[in-house]
């Protein structure tokens, strides 16, 4: 049996260190003075630079710099509303930049968000954030990911941003007119003191209100008085220019005089190149040059259609590093091993599992490797000369993206600009740039001499992802007479540090879950939602399974356990209740149903399936039901929830990435098949406002789906999908 080893975690540290007042997180956030002087020092254009995020112009108009990539997520719309609500801002008159890559916009509260909590002493407040103002530039730390945007930049960045300008206006015009603040009033953009009459536009006094520092702790106001968040009045702003076309990705850039370039990896992951001929290539139209990377071959050409016929005519030898026997089956042997015989490290292991008492049930799970599948494949359009590099591509992470650019040309961070455009999909795929796709179209271009637009092809792409993991997961649990689990037992493999999601919600007495770590030659990388994505699959499955076993009603026999998480149970019952909940079979269809809590939202998901003649799955419906602490934007709660379910879908109905010789299998869409519009099943969502602290919503609507189609098929047809994807079972038709 493998070793035990206890894990400390960042909650764990947090409590030991004593990091929590009066019952929660200590957490400080601001748009402090360092910050906002820094930027305005280095941000171009005309206006003031208030508060770190905002910037007003003489006429009038504000607009709101906005530290976040938007891939889908409409993160450059719910941002600046949280930003103009606290500013009292006239939303005509509001407008959004994305924030270049640069340190000066390194995003300093979502750093505090996620290491430190959601309170903090306001005499603190100064100290700590200048403190994660420096940590954050060290780090590069300018990320979209992790639904963190709205959370953490929203709630702490972007509201404190908007209340500590309009306290600065405010400031302003107290100290023109000479009157008292308390006697000031904003509204739509303008200042007023009703005394006198007298009013003032935010544009005529921003210079002044320059001269104050930003509060680090400004008065929110409250949510009562809020005409902006919460409403369905406000619109996407990056919709109409993907409508109209204008709207720019990073494979529309162009650059004159600008060549193109097709790449290709060692078909072994892990494998390098030992020899090139190249001569067949050079010989081809318009082909310019070909570039050996070590770890890939490119040509770079006139067109990119001849830069791609022309790498195939390239001859290379390689060395696989010992990886070319490796295939799918090998691999789950060497995580089956592993679970056997190495250390365990533990999220959460309280009371004796072996000694309490019950019927035993046991059962495995596993899940695939998976790809992003964004349909804009990955791409970087570079430029090497005189000392400086220029990037134009559509990345998570701007600033990292930079450091990269740097290394691989050979310069200082200081001399590469990236250009950062938006993202035809990331998932996670677009945060790491460092050997995966800026840098090789910086060392290519540098090669080349010229501007090179290097494009990924759809099989490069997809065979060459940073896949999210494939896990095993085992389970063991002991059941009272009444049914109830006396005990729970998980056991995992994992090459990456889990994020917690395996933590159940229901109350058992003794709980013992950890992990190990297995080793794999593909690169892994963040997908959407992380483990969640894994582990709801598990986790929800497997009280499915007790639920049945206990001869009771899943959602009667999860609700009898969430008597410690409220917020779960009511989440659960009004997706069920929205849903009709029941039992059985009627018709040819059956209800599954799953809830998961994940960066800080709970989800639940009641899905009705039926099986066609065909052998098909399909999906009729699935009523949501999510708890998110606070509505930014409806509608966008609602896209976002929609969006997840059907990636999700996708993943738990056809998603398999497979190695054969050590190479990855699949190439295109044909191999990787996506949920079609047809199979789109109607979904309804249904928002809660619990008042909790605000939680993300880019990705926690994915992790309950896959449990609960397969907790539906087990009804339909008394078979337990364990192993993902469903398209590798055989159903008997039910209608």
């Amino acid at each position: 049996m493998a070793s035990q080893k206890k894990k400390l975690t960042r909650r764990k540290f947090l409590l030991g260190t004593g990091a929590v007042v009066g019952g929660g997180l200590v957490l400080g956030y601001a748009a402090l003075p360092n910050q906002t002087k820094d930027i305005a020092a280095k941000y171009k254009g005309n206006g003031q630079v208030l508060s770190g995020w905002i910037k007003i112009t003489a006429d009038n108009k504000i607009t709101v710099i906005v530290p976040h990539a938007e891939m889908g997520q409409g993160a450059h719309t719910a941002l600046p509303m949280m930003a103009a609500e606290e500013l009292d801002a006239d939303w005509d008159l509001v407008s959004m930049e994305e924030a270049p890559g640069m340190p000066e916009f390194a995003n300093q509260p979502l750093a505090e968000g996620f290491i430190v909590g959601d309170k903090l002493p306001n005499i603190l407040a100064p100290l700590i954030n200048k403190a994660f103002y420096s940590i954050t530039q060290a780090m590069d730390l300018q990320i979209t990911g992790g639904s963190t945007s709205v959370r953490f930049t929203g709630q702490y960045g972007m509201r404190v941003a908007g209340a500590a300008a309009r306290e600065m206006l405010m400031k302003a015009a107290a100290k023109e007119w000479d009157v008292p603040l308390g006697d000031l009033s904003t509204e739509k953009s303008h200042v007023y003191h009703r005394a006198s009459g007298r009013s003032a536009t935010y544009g005529s006094l921003a210079d002044a209100a320059a001269e104050f520092d930003p509060n680090p702790t400004p008065t929110l106001k409250a949510k009562a008085d809020h005409t902006l968040v919460g409403t369905r009045t406000v619109k996407r702003l990056d919709v109409p220019s993907k409508v109209d076309g204008s709207a720019r990705y990073g494979i529309d850039a162009e650059v004159d005089g600008m060549l193109y370039a097709a790449i290709a990896r060692v078909p072994v992951h892990g494998g390098m190149i030992t020899s090139l001929d190249d001569a067949a290539a050079l010989a081809m139209p318009g082909v310019k040059k070909v570039c050996n990377l070590g770890y890939a071959h490119a040509v770079v050409a006139d067109k990119y259609w001849r830069a791609k016929k022309a790498l195939d005519a390239v001859d290379i030898e390689f060395d696989g590093n010992g990886n070319e026997g490796l295939n799918t089956d090998a691999i789950f042997a060497r995580f089956a091993r592993d679970l056997e015989t190495s250390e365990l490290e533990y999220d959460i292991d309280e009371g004796d599992f072996s000694t309490a008492s019950g019927r035993l049930v046991e059962a495995e799970y596993a899940v695939p490797y998976l790809a992003h599948a964004c349909m804009e494949p990955m791409n970087c359009t570079a430029w090497v000369r005189d000392g400086v590099c220029d990037v134009w591509t559509g990345t998570q992470a701007p600033l990292m993206a930079r450091t990269a650019a740097a290394t691989a040309a050979g310069l200082e961070p200081e001399q590469v600009t990236v250009h950062n455009h938006m993202l035809g999909g990331g998932f996670g795929r677009r945060i790491h740039a460092e050997n995966d796709y800026v840098a090789p179209a910086v060392e290519i271009a540098k090669m080349a001499g010229a501007p090179v637009k290097t494009i990924w092809s759809r099989e490069e792409d997809m065979r060459f992802d940073e896949y999210r993991p494939a896990v095993v997961s085992r389970f063991a649990a002991k059941l009272d007479d009444s049914g109830k689990p006396t005990a729970w037992q998980n056991r995992f493999s994992d090459k990456r540090e889990p994020v917690e999601a395996p933590l159940i919600p229901y109350a058992v007495e003794n709980q013992s879950i950890g992990y190990v770590k297995s080793q794999s030659h593909l690169k892994l990388g963040p997908w959407r939602s992380v483990d969640h994505s894994q582990h709801a699959f598990f986790t929800e499955s497997f009280i499915d399974e007790l639920a049945h076993a206990a001869g009771a009603d899943p959602l009667q026999y999860r609700l009898s356990l969430l008597t410690d998480a409220p917020r779960h149970a009511h989440v659960l019952k009004t997706a069920a209740n929205a849903a009709g909940w029941y039992t059985g079979v009627k018709d040819g269809r059956a209800m599954g149903l799953a809830v998961h809590e994940s960066f800080g939202s709970i989800v639940a998901h009641v899905v009705e399936v039926s099986v066609g003649g065909n052998g098909m799955v399909q999906v009729h419906k699935v009523t949501c039901a999510v708890d998110c602490g606070e509505a930014i934007n409806p509608d966008n709660i609602e896209s976002q929830i929609e969006s997840a379910v059907i990636y999700g879908m996708t993943a738990a109905c056809y998603g398999e990435i497979t190695i054969e010789n050590g190479q990855v299998v699949e190439g295109n869409f044909p191999d990787y098949e996506m949920v079609r519009l047809a199979e789109v099943p109607g979904i309804d969502v249904h928002i809660i406002e619990s008042g909790a602290p605000l939680g993300g919503l880019g990705e926690p609507g994915l992790p309950p789906i896959a449990p609960a189609i397969t907790n539906a098929l087990y009804v339909l047809s008394g078979q337990r999908v364990r192993k993902l994807p469903i398209k590798n079972y055989e159903f008997a038709a039910t209608a």
